[in-house]
């Protein structure tokens, strides 16, 4: 493309001179007088500007002062043209904001050159800007990024001291509290469902979409609507800035990292739970054990002491009354034998007897070390499900947004 040079001089010979001068190497437009000037630099926006300093009306001073001032014509260059060389001639026009200086008369090479400067100077800084306009965004995202991340981390960590699907739910829609978006939130628990909304009450057809699409695809897009699934829970995000092409897709990258945590900490709360109602089964089956034989251990105990009181009087009664029979020999010694032989048995059961007290005794203190233990288990668990902790995490509201 041709570059376009607009020449704002009051003398019709310098803005001839500029035309012929330039014929072959751009195209030009000229101005009689900084009024024009101004427009016609509004209008065409041109490459360079060559802006003579001495006009009756505005001088090129003010008119250069005036295109820099203006958005759409501050980042064109300015060239003076003047009859005055001096420093200080230069230095105004400096701080009135041009960007050569060219005096009169001037060779045609010479200010070839310099218009050829000036554009490149033109488009190394429209290049320059483009680059820094994308490094500014390119920080902004990061920043953003960042800042997005970081109260990830923080929903994370709060959710350590969620036990509950409506304080989790309480902690989810804090992070959903700047985004400006109505959601609504599922959670798949154990063989249930809970739904929760940060906006109004889930609507059946709400509930009916969301169970319907439950086994769909990870993301599902139906106008501005968005429902993203995982196993142990679902959102559905009513109104998704579609428009905000930059915006929708940092939402989508963003949110798969919050339902990630979420879905690990509703696994977590049902293998807790299940734990919980199993160490309650057992404590129950060794509550039963331990009763039983309890009762086991006194009855034998019971049988044992009856048992002694038996042999001892039964064998001081046979003693006793041996001599007063009128018995032969044989037949006295016949029934001592006896006697000695069925007190032998009953020995031999009472020490079997005592032998198994001791044994269900060892059994007992180890069942009673096993209650505590099971004891202790369920005071760790009955904390766990406490709704309020001591160490709570900082509030996603209190986090300094970028």
């Amino acid at each position: 493309m041709s570059k376009l040079v607009l020449a704002i001089d009051d003398d019709k010979f310098i803005r001839s001179l500029i035309q012929q001068t330039l014929h072959d190497y751009c195209e030009v437009t000229v101005a009689e007088n900084g009024e024009q000037g101004i427009r016609a630099a509004i209008k065409k926006s041109p490459d360079i500007i060559l802006l003579d300093v001495e006009m009756p009306g505005m001088t090129g001073y003010e008119v250069c002062q005036m295109l820099k001032r203006d958005s759409s014509t501050n980042d064109i260059p300015v060239m003076f043209i003047s009859g005055r060389g001096a420093l200080s001639d230069r230095i105004r026009g400096y701080n009135s904001g041009a960007d050569d200086y060219i005096v009169k008369p001037f060779e045609k090479d010479e200010l070839l050159a310099r218009i050829e400067v000036l554009y490149q100077y033109r488009q190394r800084s429209i290049s320059l800007k483009e680059h820094i306009a994308h490094a500014e965004s390119t920080a902004e995202m990061a920043l953003t990024d960042f800042s997005d991340m970081g109260r990830v981390m923080r929903y994370v960590g709060q959710t350590y001291n969620a036990h509950s699907l409506a304080r989790l739910g309480d902690y989810f829609f804090e992070f959903f509290a700047p985004l400006e978006l109505n959601v609504v939130l599922v959670f798949w628990y154990k063989e249930g469902t809970e739904f929760f909304s940060n906006h109004d009450a889930v609507c059946p057809l709400e509930e009916e979409l969301l169970n319907k699409c439950r086994d769909g695809e990870r993301f599902i897009d139906f106008g501005a609507r968005t429902i993203i699934n995982y196993p142990k829970v679902s959102l559905l995000i009513k109104n998704m800035p579609l428009a905000d092409a930059a915006t929708y897709g940092r939402f989508k990258d963003l949110f798969p990292h919050l339902l990630e945590a979420t879905n690990a900490k509703v696994m977590s709360m049902e293998i807790n739970e299940m734990i919980f109602d199993q160490a309650n089964e057992i404590t129950d089956t060794f509550n039963l054990v331990d009763t039983t034989l309890r009762n086991q251990i006194e009855d034998i105990y019971a049988h044992g002491q009856t048992s002694v009181e038996m042999v001892e009087s039964l064998y001081n009664n046979f003693i006793n009354v041996i001599p007063t029979l009128d018995l032969e020999d044989e037949q006295e010694e016949f029934v001592l034998n006896s006697v000695e032989h069925t007190v032998k048995e009953l020995q031999q059961h009472l020490q079997l007897t005592q032998q198994m007290r001791s044994s269900f005794n060892d059994v007992i203190v180890y069942m009673e070390h096993i209650m505590m233990q099971r004891t202790q288990m369920l005071e760790r668990f009955s904390q766990l499900h406490q709704e309020e902790t001591i160490n709570e995490v900082t509030s996603q509201i209190d986090i300094e947004l970028f």
